[in-house]
Formats: C-alpha cells, structure tokens, sequence
C-alpha cells in the first residue's frame, strides 16, 4: 500500500502543478496583472515554498482517502475530490475575497480551479488506491 500512497501523491502532485499552471499562469494572467498590487513581485514569490504547500497537500488528501473513505473507487475518489474541493475552495476563494480588495471573478475561477484540482485528485487516487482482497482498507 506503501508504494501506491507515494504513487498517488507523486500522480497527484504533478496533476495540480499542471492545472495551477493552467489557471494560474495561464487563465488569471491579466487579472493577477491587473491587481499587481495586492501581489509579490515575481523575483519575490516563494515557489519552492508553493511546491511544498502541494506536497502537504497532496499527501494529507491522499492519507484521508485511504485512511477513511471506503469502497475505494474512482466513484468514491471523484464524491471525495468534490467535497474536498468545497471544503477548502470555497473558504479560500470567498474568505479572500472578503478581506481583501480581490475581483469576484478571481474568486470564482479559484474556487472553480479548487474544485477540477480536487476532482481530478480523486479520480486519481481512486484509480491508484485500492484494496487487495483480505486486506483492510485503512492501512496505508
């Protein structure tokens, strides 16, 4: 279970960093350009930093799923990515935007963006964790 869980984590790891690039870089350019302001100048960000944030995140989405969802399924991966993806979207989208002078639309693309990410999580480690007949589900 051990290799499929780092399996998983890794599929899961580059799976996000390819939509965050899409979203992100590509889809709220311009209105990351247009709200330069509230940002850190690029040769500021912490990239390395943001990698890490996905790893942790990767590993801790992927640990509740094989510690507490069961069937394991992609059907279940996929109900799970959508709950996780509300559970964290939302507050991050909509409580960002309620503090700070952010566009309703960046709000809206980040919740949307939370949601593929964490659905496409869990079709992934719906695929990846399974059960082998006589074991118990929530070993990792």
């Amino acid at each position: 279970m051990i290799k499929r869980f780092v399996l998983a984590v890794l599929a899961i790891f580059v799976a996000w960093s390819v939509l965050d690039f899409l979203i992100h870089g590509l889809i709220l350019q311009s209105t990351y350009e247009a709200t330069a302001q509230l940002w850190r100048p690029m040769d500021e960000m912490k990239v390395g930093l943001m990698y890490l944030v996905t790893v942790v995140v990767a590993a801790t989405f992927t640990a509740i799923y094989a510690l507490l969802v069961a069937p394991k399924s992609v059907s279940s991966g996929v109900k799970y990515g959508l709950l996780f993806g509300v559970a964290t979207g939302f507050p991050m989208a909509f409580g960002t935007y309620s503090v700070m002078p952010v566009h309703l639309y960046l709000s809206v693309v980040w919740l949307l963006g939370a949601l593929v990410e964490m659905t496409v999580g869990g079709v992934i480690i719906g695929a990846i964790i399974t059960v082998k007949p006589g074991a118990t589900s929530n070993t990792l």
